[in-house]
């Protein structure tokens, strides 16, 4: 397992790379010796790393990054989530074919701020970078991206959220959940996937809306509130949104702007931009596109 995430780093890396080239200059079309020569590789090992890390080439993922690719997604959010909400199913991805339930602590363990509760951790290398997976014993409590390799800051993020709890780390615990996330192919029958959240009632439902976001569907903050019968709270919602502590789980990678503009995303916008035209690659490959 070891390998396959070093693996799965380093071909992350590369990835990230190439695609802040295709972000600065998208409009002059590089041509793919120059996105392969960004990452040291040679056009045809770059060719086959891309198109087995996203399921298409190097041009047809560029395709799915640009604004109008997210413009016309956008158009048909709102039709999705009103087909996906009144089903009340999740996401046909791989991803949430596991299942993916949300269940929040009671109003009393919220006020105690985690007293009582012990927190396993791990940080583990992710196809997006490494990550730290958090978990009690009830499911995930918490997914982060580590920033500016400071591994310590990142933790002591969620220390402060549950600032009573019990902090131990355990990758023998976390490595099997991380792969199960990251690597849901490899399990031909998964064990669902429990999410234990801490956060307020508003907050708790505007996160099990996003988890109903379909895989390969963007919406936006307007959109989202909408759905949740709120259409003037907007920025309540994307305030919600930011807050979301179970990243990728919890996909609030999936909502935009209006103008499809992709920022403001707490592990940045590149990585944002990776996750999406990757659930778009394996959206367009599930439907023969």
């Amino acid at each position: 397992m070891e390998e396959k995430y070093q693996q799965a780093t380093q071909d992350y890396q590369r990835i990230e790379r190439a695609i802040n080239l295709l972000e600065m200059n998208f409009k002059a079309h590089p041509p793919l010796k120059d996105i392969a020569a960004s990452v040291a590789m040679s056009e045809f090992h770059f060719q086959r790393l891309f198109s087995r890390w996203v399921g298409i080439s190097p041009k047809r993922f560029l395709q799915f990054l640009t604004v109008e690719y997210a413009k016309q997604q956008l158009e048909k959010s709102s039709n999705l989530l009103d087909v996906t909400f009144e089903s009340g199913l999740s996401s046909p991805g791989r991803l949430h074919d596991l299942f993916v339930s949300c269940e929040a602590i009671t109003p009393g363990d919220y006020k105690a701020k985690g007293a009582g509760l012990r927190l396993e951790y791990g940080f583990v290398p992710s196809p997006f970078g490494d990550c730290l997976l958090i978990k009690t014993e009830k499911g995930i409590c918490g997914l982060a991206f580590v920033q500016n390799n400071d591994p310590v800051g990142t933790l002591k993020t969620y220390q402060m959220r549950w600032n009573r709890a019990q902090f131990v780390e355990n990758r023998e615990t976390i490595e099997p959940l991380a792969e199960q996330i990251f690597f849901p192919d490899d399990h031909a029958s998964p064990t669902p996937l429990h999410l234990h959240v801490r956060g307020t009632n508003f907050q708790i439902k505007v996160w099990n809306a996003l988890l109903r976001i379909p895989m390969g569907a963007l919406t936006t903050y307007n959109s989202l509130a909408s759905a949740l019968g709120a259409p003037r709270a907007s920025r309540a919602v994307g305030t919600a949104v930011g807050q979301n502590p179970i990243s990728f789980l919890i996909p609030c990678h999936r909502v935009l702007r209006k103008n499809a503009h992709i920022s403001g995303y707490a592990w940045g916008p590149n990585r944002k931009r990776i996750m999406l035209g990757w659930e778009a690659a394996q959206s367009n490959s599930a439907i023969g596109g």
